[in-house]
């Protein structure tokens, strides 16, 4: 099967790369496969929507258009798209779009709907794991639906837990429990919380384990028999359960120990006839050397292009190569060298890490060797208020470790954005880069936070130039303010 027309059910970034990979496709094969931007009204005009052969138009980004299944029905329809790919966020986990699809006839690029719902389910998720032999950390063996049972679980499991929604994601829906009392007060809650981000309250606990990586595997399978576990990445360095570094391979771990848990990857996979990219993360312990299955991502992880740049692999065109019928055949491609990846994102750090968007007055990207840039807007795009403050992923890759990390401080100095109104957390990652526990890799999942609690990385740097420059704006600001009373 050959697509003519593919939808993109996302924006910015994610939209941009679906439009890469077709174009290499259609460069490379002589193919004529054209790309839909699904687009909200204040993007009419954004990267992505320029960069598309067609445009749709969804509406105001109020309404939550990217969610609303019967909109995007319409838009499908009569774009007469015969394929859809979703990338990451909004219905990329959704079985209900899948099965859109399906109704309606086109092919949704990624896994059924059925797979979907069993991976994507933490709580099947865990229970398939188990099923398979895949290593799970102590946990309440399914949903806790009371505040008395959440607590009665804790103490067989033992504090601390975590408490986490089964539909839960990006950080939202998963609270840390040490006692009795903040169950109690946290119970209620997390099910409110994933209520309403998620559309449903389901929770359950599982065993917190103290100083631990955060590591997943990439896995592509093509629902004929065939699965690939193509890369480890460790993406410990996180804010509040949210990813900040990524690297791949992991530092702490040996190659006997990634052989593992790719093999256990592939068999999750295998186990429910997955077919397209997915990625199975694992919490790993160095100190005791064990890990534990966490869950299951049914789609591309942002993080992807590291995996893609050790392993020269376009995971997206593989996507679209296994959703076409095609079959993953010979021997899964083999990782090589060191890649980093730091999110440049539209945030103030000294506004414990708020969105700041507005305008791109100026912005200037890094290039040299082993550098990538992964973007959506240009100069004189906007960051838009309604949707994630992403602007850029910069990926750095070495032979090693030590030349990935330099080339990824070199990229993110060579970077630069001013945003009219907002900021970014561009020094944040020039100071992340150089600590030391981020130079050895020792850096756990909670490290971020403990250290900010300590009073470090809290930026510092030219804070007396800071004061100078806000001194000029105020008399510039106070000056044109006279001016204006004089005339």
């Amino acid at each position: 099967m050959t697509f003519r027309r593919i939808a993109v059910v996302n924006r910015g970034e994610a939209a941009m790369r679906l439009v890469h990979a077709v174009r290499d496709l259609n460069a490379e094969t002589g193919s004529t496969i054209q790309v839909v931007a699904l687009h909200t009204e204040a993007e009419k005009r954004a990267m992505f929507v320029r960069e598309a052969d067609l445009a749709y138009n969804l509406g105001p980004a109020s309404e939550r258009p990217y969610l609303n299944l019967d909109l995007l029905e319409k838009a499908l329809r009569e774009t007469e798209a015969d394929a859809a790919w979703v990338g990451w966020g909004f219905v990329a986990e959704e079985p209900a779009f899948a099965e859109l699809c399906e109704r309606i006839g086109i092919t949704f690029i990624g896994p059924r709907a059925e797979a979907m719902r069993r991976l994507g389910d933490k709580i099947g998720s865990k229970l398939i794991a188990e099923e398979v032999g895949v290593p799970v950390a102590p946990w309440s063996g399914g949903a806790v639906e009371t505040l008395e049972a959440a607590i009665a679980k804790a103490h067989e499991v033992g504090y601390p837990v975590m408490l986490k929604a089964t539909a839960g994601g990006g950080g939202r829906g998963i609270r840390k429990i040490a006692s009795d009392a903040e169950m109690t007060d946290a119970y209620a809650r997390t099910r409110d919380e994933a209520e309403r981000a998620f559309g449903s309250g389901v929770v359950f606990l599982e065993s917190l384990v103290t100083g631990a990586r955060h590591v997943e595997v990439q896995v592509i399978a093509d629902g004929q028999g065939s699965a690939w576990a193509l890369g480890v990445r460790d993406c410990s360095v996180q804010r509040r359960n949210q990813k900040v570094i990524e690297e791949s391979a992991s530092p702490v771990m040996s190659e006997e120990q990634a052989r593992e848990l790719k093999a256990s990857a592939e068999r999750l996979a295998l186990a429910v006839g997955y077919a397209g990219a997915g990625t199975v993360e694992f919490l790993y312990h160095p100190g005791g050397r064990f890990f534990a299955f966490l869950e299951v991502n049914t789609r591309l992880q942002v993080e992807h292009p590291i995996t893609e740049v050790t392993t020269d692999t376009d995971l997206v065109k593989l996507q679209i190569h296994v959703a076409s019928g095609g079959r993953l055949e010979g021997k899964p491609p083999v990782e090589r060298g060191h890649a980093i990846e730091a999110r440049l994102n539209a945030e103030d750090p000294d506004r414990d890490f708020a969105p700041a968007p507005g305008r791109i007055a100026l912005l200037t990207l890094p290039a040299g060797p082993g550098v990538r840039v992964d973007t959506g807007v240009g100069e004189g795009d906007t960051i838009p208020a309604d949707f994630d403050s992403m602007i850029a992923k910069i990926i750095a890759y070495g032979r090693d470790r030590d030349e990935a990390l330099g080339r990824l401080r070199r990229a993110v100095a060579e970077t630069t954005v001013v945003i009219e109104g907002g900021a970014t957390n561009k020094s944040f990652l020039l100071d992340l880069l150089d600590q030391p526990e981020v130079v050895d890799g020792s850096a756990d999942t909670g490290w971020i936070d403990r250290v900010r609690g300590e009073g470090r990385l809290v930026a510092r740097h030219h804070s007396g130039i800071a004061l100078i420059a806000a001194g000029i704006e105020a008399y510039e600001d106070e000056e044109q303010v006279e001016v204006t009373r004089l005339l």
